[in-house]
């Protein structure tokens, strides 16, 4: 499960994004979500810790139905489920 809300950031109006994991990701795992997510076009941060993902983005330079299918593979990919 994801939810999505708007806050205000650095004077702009951001994105935000969480996920819920089913368990701690190990730090090998934080930090290559943290790279790739982190890298993607229109995202302006990422914070994993304690088993939930939580992105502020900007949606005009990124559609949010497209970064939660690949936030969600590739939480997948590296063996973990999202709760919910």
């Amino acid at each position: 499960k994801s939810d999505v809300y708007a806050e205000t950031w650095k004077g702009e109006l951001m994105e935000k994004i969480s996920f819920n994991v089913g368990k701690e990701f190990c730090d090998e795992c934080s930090l290559a979500v943290r790279r790739f997510i982190g890298h993607m076009e229109g995202v302006d941060s990422i914070d994993v810790e304690r088993g939930k993902i939580a992105i502020s983005f900007d949606e005009s330079k990124i559609d949010v139905e497209k970064l939660k299918k690949i936030t969600m593979e590739s939480i997948e990919k590296l063996g973990y489920k999202i709760e919910g």
